[in-house]
């Protein structure tokens, strides 16, 4: 085993690892953020990071081939869209009336996810 090799197999794996923290973190402000704009962000920006935080690992990895040209490709993909996507989220959700979370309208927002869960079961 060359050291160059051994130099990229461990670039790669820092940079995988960077991203799966990343993705952890996206994961954990998912499940504890009070409210959907809230929830987008942290999803959006952390994701669409370490989605390509791994992608540039497994590129690296693969060295200079056909996958990695195709792994840059979805890398592309992923960091236009991702954040279009969550903008496009989060502007619906505030044209449609969803409330925004604040200490003093908790109790709002409640009832308004009360009443969604009410037409989504009718």
């Amino acid at each position: 085993m060359s050291y160059v090799s051994l130099a990229q197999e461990i670039i790669a794996y820092v940079l995988m690892g960077l991203g799966l923290i990343f993705l952890v973190g996206s994961a954990i402000g998912m499940l504890r953020l009070p409210d959907f704009y809230s929830r987008v962000h942290a999803s959006g920006n952390s994701e669409t990071l370490g989605t390509m935080l791994i992608f540039l690992g497994l590129a690296v990895y693969n060295g200079f081939s056909d996958t990695s040209a195709k792994i840059i490709v979805i890398f592309l993909f992923v960091f236009l869209g991702n954040p279009i996507g969550s903008h496009i989220l989060a502007k619906t959700a505030y044209k449609t009336g969803h409330p925004v979370w604040t200490k003093k309208h908790a109790k709002e927002a409640e009832e308004y996810e009360a009443k969604a869960a009410e037409k989504e079961e009718n």
